[in-house]
């Protein structure tokens, strides 16, 4: 038997001319996702990217593997019909904070808690691309656009909190041009059994560009970034001098540094990625003077994938009941004759 070919990111790549605007984050991603793809031991004929509507749904077009580009908000009914119809295929969802979380947002809410096994790329640049600048779920509050040229007055949409709250078993965060980061959260995202849900920062350079600067600006990047790791304190700063503390009065994190006020490396929260609560909080961590939690934010492993129980229980009902018989099911119960 001849041994497997091995895979490169131009194995990955389509003959597809790539059409995004200069300068969008979704190019970095692209080869991301490409360089990592043959990392993650997964025949290539296996592999399915679906997508809604919006900038990142033209994802599919430029990865040479199976694919969907479905309506507006529905890829992840779609994913989870080809996930249940083939439990070997690797399945992706490409979305973004508009297609997933607007239209799409009830649809990803019973993906999420179901823990379809699926990996859900959310790419999240708080604005709508496609269709010209909208604000959309998680534009802050007092952003321009036309559809609120006097600014936006809409609370916005935490996507990884959301996925919380939805039941997710593994959300993550990163960022478009860290392909570093990205790549071991996305290698995390896969080996889970479930559905993993990634939400990546993504600059707009047309209608928002810009807004995660101050995040991903490596000259600020030590102070407003909080690198979550399992097992690994909740430290930032240039010299990682500062830290996540859990306030014992108001059950809030604040943020503290070392050596002032006899706050010691004892005193700071160290990351427990299967702590639901933990991660409740740190997904919701923004504001100025407050860093931004980057990497696992929680990964609950254990937690039963809805697509092994839909086969199990198949199993169950055949042994239980007997092969199924269709000739006999359409003559079971009341039938009429026609005349």
């Amino acid at each position: 038997m001849n041994a497997p070919v091995k895979l490169t990111d131009k194995d990955f790549a389509s003959d597809q001319e790539v059409r995004w605007c200069p300068g969008c984050g979704d190019y970095a991603i692209l080869k991301t996702v490409q360089k990592t793809l043959p990392t993650l031991d997964v025949r290539k004929e296996n592999t399915v990217f679906v997508s809604g509507i919006g900038c990142s749904s033209r994802f599919p077009y430029y990865m040479d593997t199976y694919g969907f580009h479905t309506i507006h908000g529905r890829a992840p009914s779609f994913a989870t019909g080809v996930k249940l119809a083939n439990p070997e295929l690797d399945v992706w969802v490409i979305t973004g904070d508009g297609d997933g979380l607007s239209i799409g947002g009830n649809h990803m809410v019973h993906m999420l808690r179901r823990n379809v096994n699926l990996q859900i790329l959310l790419f999240n640049n708080e604005i709508y691309g496609l269709t010209k600048g909208q604000y959309s779920p998680t534009s802050k509050v007092g952003t321009t656009s036309p559809s609120t040229p006097d600014g936006s007055l809409d609370l916005p949409l935490r996507p990884a909190t959301f996925a919380l709250g939805a039941g997710a078993k593994f959300v993550a965060r990163t960022i478009d041009t860290e392909a570093k980061h990205m790549t071991p959260v996305l290698q995390r995202a896969h080996a889970f059994n479930g559905a993993a849900f990634v939400e990546i920062y993504q600059n707009c350079p047309v209608y928002n560009d810009g807004n995660f600067d101050v995040i991903k600006d490596k000259k600020s990047a030590a102070e407003t970034r909080l690198l979550v790791e399992h097992g690994k304190p909740l430290t930032f700063g240039a010299d990682n001098e500062k830290g996540i503390r859990l306030d014992p009065k108001t059950l809030r994190l604040e943020i503290v540094t070392l050596g002032e006020n006899g706050m010691t490396e004892d005193d700071i929260l160290v990351h427990d990625e299967t702590n639901k609560v933990m991660a409740q909080l740190l997904a919701d961590l923004s504001g100025p003077g407050i860093p931004e939690a980057v990497g696992v934010i929680y990964c609950e492993s254990d937690a039963p994938s809805f697509t092994d129980d839909v086969y199990q229980q198949r199993v169950f009902v055949r042994e239980k009941k007997g092969p199924a018989d269709l000739n006999a099911l359409l003559r079971t119960g009341h039938t009429w004759e026609v005349k």
